[in-house]
């Protein structure tokens, strides 16, 4: 029955390869189950229900990349996209967490209408390749800031704005240590690495009395405070804009270039030969759709799939197999609980310090290419809005091409958003 619905002999694979490669993958971000009830439980959604939430929405958005594209991707909600949500839309603008939820919602729709109509791959195919780079970079920055400051190795300053925090005290220290697990354990190529760092790290807590050890095992928290519960008619409100737009271009960026990144590490696009791109990309708009409804923000492919990829998956049976882990992740909701901050810092840091690494495919010689990227980047951490990032980057490379004589080398896809972000200054800003 496998072998007839995944075509695994076609793909050159196995059943059993694929179950390792689904294992592989779900290792690596399994992370994400205890980061993200940390992240958006600061605007005050149940932690619980946001538990459940991520474990329902990577599953589901794993289980429909398996069953409708048949890639070995797997999907859960985006680093990024939940400390925009979080500090972003609910903590600087004062969105309640429902219409940011609302916003998701609607984001995950215009998604899904421009993936269906081809604007979506108009717009990848338009957004200058440093931009992009500066965008995975910058949120690296800002995720990194946010590790920073809830570890509270950086606090804040009335003189300096920030500075160096407390270093004698315990959560600072097991944050610091955590981080080194995390990298030291990376760099032997030892699967899971940053799981592996947030679960030493919390024993650590435990250990010490920072945390309080719950159990491991229970049945599923409800859903019920977070399910079904977006604000869709207050999303649709004055000043909302702009949010709806920095979802749906970061969405747009981050899901398609790891799926084609991914997908091309597979060997599953291949000029002149036919492939489930399309698919894919139908899969990840409607599962962002799926997880609003959950209770969380938005959901998208995870780069973490190339290590399942490495390990020989191939088609959607190494999806499926992170889809039924991330189901049975669903009954560890105590051990998910007593999981403090200073375990998730580390995490959030490292990964911070993954995407910085987009830096070096910008064209630094270029100032009308460098100086627009570094507005995007330092932007984001230090305005502490990824949506200020895009448009700084957006709005300078713009008028940077258009004062030097350049305007015809930008596609009309990056006027038509620094336009968008010029309105959004112009009559929408905070």
């Amino acid at each position: 029955m496998l072998e007839k619905f995944f075509a695994l002999k076609a793909h050159g694979t196995s059943a059993r390869t694929e179950v390792l490669a689904g294992i592989t993958t779900f290792l690596t971000m399994a992370y994400i189950v205890f980061v993200n009830p940390e992240i958006l439980s600061s605007t005050g959604m149940d932690r619980d229900a946001v538990f459940v939430a991520t474990c329902l929405a990577a599953a589901l958005g794993s289980l429909v990349m398996a069953l409708i594209a048949n890639w070995p991707i797997g999907m859960a909600p985006g680093m990024g996209l939940n400390a925009f949500f979080a500090f972003t839309v609910v903590g600087a603008m004062g969105f309640t967490w429902q219409q940011a939820l609302g916003a998701v919602f609607i984001s995950g729709v215009i998604f899904l209408i421009l993936t269906v109509t081809g604007v979506r791959a108009w717009l990848i195919a338009g957004i200058p390749q440093s931009l992009r780079s500066a965008i995975a970079a910058g949120i690296g920055l800002f995720l990194g800031i946010i590790a920073l400051t809830s570890a509270g190795i950086v606090v804040d300053s009335p003189a300096t704005l920030v500075t160096l925090g407390d270093l004698h005290q315990t959560g600072p220290l097991l944050a610091i240590f955590g981080f080194f697990v995390i990298a030291a354990l990376d760099a032997m190529k030892v699967r899971g690495a940053i799981l592996i760092g947030i679960l030493v790290v919390t024993v650590l807590a435990i250990l010490l009395g920072v945390s309080e050890f719950q159990g491991i095992i229970s049945m599923p928290p409800s859903i019920a405070p977070t399910f079904m519960q977006m604000d869709i008619w207050g999303a649709l409100g004055v000043g909302v804009f702009q949010v709806i737009l920095v979802f749906v271009l970061v969405e747009v960026f981050d899901a398609t270039g790891t799926l084609i990144g991914v997908a091309k590490r597979a060997g599953l696009i291949e000029p002149g030969k036919p492939n489930n791109l399309g698919r894919a990309l139908f899969a990840d708009s409607t599962a962002i759709i799926g997880g609003s409804m959950l209770g969380t923000s938005s959901t998208t492919a995870y780069v973490e799939s190339a290590s399942g990829v490495q390990a020989g998956g191939r088609t959607g049976l190494t999806a499926l197999v992170i889809a039924l882990l991330f189901l049975a992740a669903l009954f560890i909701s105590p051990l998910a609980g007593a999981v403090p901050a200073y375990a998730t810092a580390p995490a959030l840091l490292y990964v911070a310090g993954l995407m910085m690494r987009e830096l070096v495919d910008i064209e630094w010689a270029d100032v009308t290419e460098a100086t627009p990227a570094a507005l995007t980047a330092l932007a984001m951490p230090l305005t502490y809005s990824i949506a200020n990032g895009l448009a700084f980057g957006f709005i300078s490379y713009a008028v940077l091409k258009l004062v030097t004589g350049k305007a015809r080398d930008v596609h009309p896809a990056t006027w038509v958003v620094a336009a968008l972000f010029v309105i959004r200054f112009a009559f929408f800003a905070e």
